[in-house]
């Protein structure tokens, strides 16, 4: 009874710690949704929407506004070549861009004057807002509960050290204030993009998937899927984390210990995959995918159908239709091919995607949640219209590891690599499109520095995992050698 209790404090005494950031925590939380505010209403909203890095054609607000003009001219949203996101997000957020008019009476001239007034760009950056704020809530749980389990597993090695209980701001905390008090989150957010929608049903997937919650994680999935098709690939960390349960050291440390300590089959339960958490799951998805269906199939039955919204949305991302310029790799390169190769290199570049799915699953099984974070950041490289929202989802997970990536290389490189690149991107454009001294390999020579920054990033974050994993092995075999 003595030893429970005692573990019972511990473990309180754990959580306290794990929370006593939570002031400074909800204060910077508080002030980042303050500074997006004051950006709101900054005169011309720093004319961020119009800019390549952040509106694409998949996540421009100007594009479900005329969308939503469409489909109220009770004519197919589809229509023309301007929209391309999901009929429930146009069913959500069309009603905020619509330009409303205002008549105010002058008593002077005795006549009614009509004043134009445009809402879209303060209500549907308050959705915005408040969607970057409950992914940062959800980002700071989700680190919590890897945190918690983590040091469970440490323990139950005997690897815990007195080190890594100190005190301070946790990693979910951290995590989850570089996702806020990221630029590139802020100027997405600001900038009438709607990828902060996109992102936080990716985050509700991992944190429901990380505390068990299959209708959740389901949930998360089918919608962030929905939306914008690339996070189908996370459908095999999710199961991971729901089979094997969040992060935690390789299984040959618990087996190690298993032979070295005859008798101690304590760890052996955390090698056991739950089929029936992951069965759940995919009951839970089939009957959200089913719901999702019959609500677009309601919200477009009147002017379009199914298969339209599938060619004009998930077509639209696979064909690379659109070459507008954006921050990605695949603009430049598919409007110099020559038509008869296209179709073999989109094939190419969307199979490179498939192609490292397997292998990392393999080598990283044990850690779900990190190659969650390696597979979102491989789909911002490789897809078809990324911006800047992209980077600030990966960028915000990769705080979560803080713990485990100490010993990454090349940090200070990446980190001038990514401010640099994000400072030449508008540089080059303005060169290209408004002062015609430059010409469009001025504008793609940043993109492709930026992939290069992001190959080195996911190269460098992987090896030190990796490491991480063998100085644990270490540590444990000199411990049981002992």
């Amino acid at each position: 009874m003595a030893t429970a209790n005692t573990e019972e404090e511990k473990s309180k005494s754990e959580q306290q710690k794990n929370h006593g950031g939570g002031g400074g925590f909800t204060r910077w939380a508080v002030l980042a949704v303050i500074f997006r505010l004051i950006l709101i209403y900054f005169p011309g909203n720093l004319n961020l929407s119009s800019r390549p890095e952040v509106s694409t054609p998949l996540t421009s607000i100007r594009r479900l506004a005329e969308g939503y003009w469409l489909k109220q001219s009770s004519m197919s949203p589809y229509a023309g070549s301007m929209y391309h996101g999901s009929p429930l997000l146009l069913s959500v957020l069309g009603p905020l861009t619509v330009k409303r008019t205002i008549l105010t009476y002058s008593v002077a001239n005795a006549e009614l004057k009509g004043s134009l007034v445009t809402f879209y760009a303060v209500g549907c950056s308050l959705v915005f807002v408040l969607a970057d704020l409950i992914s940062g809530i959800l980002i700071r749980a989700t680190g919590w509960k890897l945190q918690m389990t983590y040091r469970k597993s440490l323990k139950s090695l005997n690897l815990l050290n007195k080190s890594t209980d100190s005190g301070g701001l946790s990693s979910g905390d951290i995590a989850a204030l570089v996702y806020l008090w990221n630029p590139f989150t802020i100027v997405a957010c600001v900038g009438l993009s709607t990828s902060p929608v996109e992102n936080l049903f990716t985050i509700l997937t991992l944190y429901g998937a990380a505390t068990g919650i299959a209708p959740l994680a389901a949930f998360g999935w089918v919608m962030a899927t929905h939306l914008s098709l690339y996070p189908a690939i996370l459908i095999i960390p999710v199961i991971l984390l729901l089979g094997y349960g969040p992060d935690a050291p390789p299984s040959k440390l618990f087996r190690s210990k298993e032979n070295g300590k005859v008798g101690d089959d304590t760890s052996s339960q955390d090698i056991i995959f739950s089929w029936g958490r992951v069965l759940h799951l995919l009951v839970w998805t089939s009957m959200w995918s089913v719901y999702v269906l019959v609500l677009c199939s309601i919200s477009v039955k009147q002017h379009s159908s199914l298969q339209e919204m599938f060619q004009r949305t998930y077509g639209f991302i696979l064909t690379v239709e659109d070459l507008s310029p954006n921050i990605g790799v695949l603009w430049y390169f598919f409007a110099e091919v020559f038509d008869f190769f296209r179709d073999f290199f989109l094939i190419v570049f969307h199979s490179n995607i498939l192609f490292m799915i397997l292998p990392l699953a393999i080598r990283l099984k044990h850690r779900p949640c990190f190659l969650a974070f390696v597979y979102i950041a491989i789909s911002s490289m490789l897809k078809s219209y990324p911006s800047v929202g992209d980077p600030a989802l990966y960028l915000g997970l990769l705080g979560l590891f803080l713990d485990e990536l100490a010993d990454m290389q090349f940090s200070f490189f990446l980190f001038c690599g990514y401010v640099g690149v994000s400072l030449l991107s508008p540089v080059m454009h303005n060169l290209w499109i408004w002062r015609g001294t430059g010409n469009a390999n001025f504008y793609y020579a940043t993109a492709m520095a930026y992939a290069c920054f992001q190959i080195v990033l996911v190269v460098e974050s992987v090896s030190s995992m990796l490491n991480h994993d063998r100085k644990l092995m270490k540590l444990s075999a000199s411990k049981l050698q002992k």
